[in-house]
């Protein structure tokens, strides 16, 4: 393998057919259709774009909350309105239109089964599987909570509820998604712990990564901040990777991850999902030369756009992934790697 891997961070555009007639065949067929168009463009590291969420009527998000959480004992889909304008009201909520749900009792699984999804994309990839969940930070905060009443204490609820779930997805990595995290700096430290608990979980010799972004709804970025504000949260990750937004970010905040440990592979964002224009494989290989020159040889373990794809249009996406493994072949002076060996 080369020495930098290509990866995605997980969500594809649904497909027009699932979205107009939506079945468990059309789910398997769109969910074989994403993990080939990745494989026959040459990613490394595959993701079924996260298609197992989807639902015809889901809320905001791509069912990136809604799909964890309402399947979950103590959490009540049905919302009041005296609750709807409650929560309207909460802080760094108003990218949200409603709530995913209500917590009315302790937090348990409930009827989440989440490797029931991850079997499907392990048996219709023919590359090294990665499987995204959503993290207990991020769940935690965009829920209404009437009775931990503390995000902190609710989050070490839906950990554990994660940590339970995790050890039996079959992946070669299982990535956590924190985009609220970015915003609210100053809950690092239990939202580190938290979400340390659902890492420490995964079975190896599945790899565990956490996605870190200033969020992407519209095109726009929800969450304002800094990198530099997260260095601690980041290196008290029990984690073997990051995957971070730094194609839409500023340049100079690269040097932010000279401070990250060793320990910890650094994935870079070179493909910026916020932009429809189509990067070429010459920019691709400039953003990881750049952050090489910065940050040292060898410190860039994959490449990968800075969040999912959802948002764009399929011909769109598709030209990033394409970019993406050419541009890597390009900086590490490799024939193309995108093949019908896929």
């Amino acid at each position: 393998m080369p020495r930098i891997l290509t990866t995605v961070v997980g969500s594809y555009p649904v497909p027009d057919w699932l979205r107009h007639a939506p079945s468990e065949q059309a789910l398997v067929d769109a969910t074989r259709v994403v993990l080939a168009t990745q494989e026959r463009a040459g990613i490394d590291l595959v993701c079924d774009g996260e298609l197992y969420r989807f639902d015809i009527n889901h809320p905001d998000t791509n069912g990136m909350i809604e799909y964890f959480v309402r399947p979950m004992r103590g959490v009540r889909a049905d919302i009041g309105f005296g609750e709807w304008l409650a929560y309207a009201q909460a802080s760094g909520m108003r990218f949200r239109s409603r709530p995913p749900g209500v917590v009315e009792g302790p937090v348990g699984a409930g009827t989440l089964n989440l490797k029931l999804p991850c079997a499907r994309a392990r048996a219709l990839a023919a590359r090294p599987l990665k499987f995204t969940v959503t993290g207990p930070h991020m769940l935690a905060k965009t829920l209404h909570d009437l009775h931990y009443r503390d995000p902190e204490r609710l989050a070490h609820a839906i950990a554990d509820v994660l940590a339970e779930q995790v050890p039996h997805l079959d992946a070669d990595v299982v990535q956590l998604d924190e985009a609220n995290l970015p915003g609210h700096a100053e809950e690092w430290r239990w939202a580190a712990a938290a979400v340390n608990k659902v890492l420490r979980a995964v079975a190896a010799p599945a790899k565990a990564a956490v996605h870190l972004c200033f969020g992407n709804y519209g095109g726009q970025s929800i969450q304002k901040g800094t990198w530099a504000r997260l260095v601690e949260y980041l290196n008290a990750l029990e984690v073997d990777h990051i995957v971070m937004e730094t194609a839409h970010r500023p340049p100079e905040e690269l040097a932010v991850f000279k401070e990250l440990r060793p320990g910890i592979s650094l994935g870079l964002g070179v493909v910026d999902v916020k932009r429809t224009e189509i990067e070429s494989p010459e920019d691709v290989a400039r953003a990881v030369e750049r952050a090489e020159k910065l940050l040292g040889a060898d410190r860039v373990k994959y490449i990968h756009p800075d969040c999912g794809f959802w948002m764009l249009p399929r011909s769109v996406a598709d030209g990033k992934i394409a970019a993406l493994v050419r541009g890597r072949d390009l900086y590490l002076g490799l024939g193309s790697r995108a093949s019908s060996d896929a």
